[in-house]
């Protein structure tokens, strides 16, 4: 049966002054959810999120990963609405969102917005989800070059995000099954990480055997080249194993029941 085992790290930073980096690390989902910057309420909106999908996949595990994906996705852009009806002020709040699900046979991605997923298989890395950006349309365009992307002074304009309003055409989750087998490694993060560090030092990161000490590493990484946003990194391992029971890492926002809007949304059947 498959499952997820491994460790995630998170770092407010060395410029801002508190963590909308949301990230859940268990044996059948792992995500990270990232307040979109500028937005009110961030630490709210991934808080929220990350708190509604991992908890119904938590309660669905034994269904097929991509459906329930797809109907937490919509419970949590559900929970935001609320979040805004009872304030305000929470008007505009958003998150990214990239997520695993597993039922112990195979493995479904949800994404939205610029946290990145990456899969680490025989010490190749391979990004598994394309960016909702700005900058990532003009590349696709040809109106840019990847290597001009990272620099673009608009690389952070998020075109997809999960947010309270109706989901419009174009603006949909991309869920995907995964090939994934025993071995392989994927890393769930925010672009607190890959705006600051390079593809091949991400690699030589994934190639530690441990993978806390290899989240510990990407974090650092980051700090060490500025630290200028909320950073957190998910190193996921692949294994074949027994059921196990576990409730998860929660890291970042997620960690302050403060920051859900209404932890009574999601009930056990």
């Amino acid at each position: 049966m498959l499952r997820f085992s491994g460790r995630g790290e998170t770092d407010v930073g060395r410029v801002r002054e508190a963590n909308e980096d949301s990230g859940f690390l268990g044996p059948y989902v792992a995500l990270v959810a990232d307040g979109v910057g500028g937005a009110a309420a961030g630490e709210v909106a991934s808080a929220t999120v990350a708190y509604v999908v991992s908890a119904i996949a938590r309660l669905r595990r034994d269904q097929d990963p991509a459906t329930v994906l797809a109907d937490a996705i919509e419970a949590a852009r559900e929970s935001l609405q609320v979040g805004i009806d009872a304030d305000l002020q929470r008007a505009g709040m958003a998150t990214t969102l990239t997520v695993l699900a597993t039922d112990g046979r195979s493995v479904a991605l949800g994404h939205l917005g610029d946290s990145r997923g990456y899969l680490f298989r025989h010490g190749g890395l391979q990004q598994i989800t394309t960016d909702h950006t700005y900058v990532q349309q003009m590349v696709e365009g040809g109106q840019l070059t990847p290597d001009a992307a990272r620099h673009h002074p608009w690389r952070n304009v998020v075109l997809r995000s999960l947010h309270g309003g109706p989901l419009e055409v174009g603006q949909e989750p991309d869920i995907l099954t995964l090939d994934l087998v025993p071995g392989d490694r994927v890393l769930l993060c925010s672009d607190g990480l890959t705006d600051l560090v390079e593809d091949r030092r991400i690699s030589e990161a994934l190639h530690v055997p441990d993978a806390g000490a290899a989240a510990g590493r990407l974090v650092a990484a980051a700090l060490d080249a500025g630290g200028t946003d909320n950073v957190t990194c998910l190193v996921i391992d692949v294994v074949d194993g027994p059921p196990v029971v576990g409730d998860g890492q929660l890291l970042g926002a997620v960690g302050d029941v403060v920051n859900i809007v209404d932890p009574a949304a999601v009930r056990a059947p």
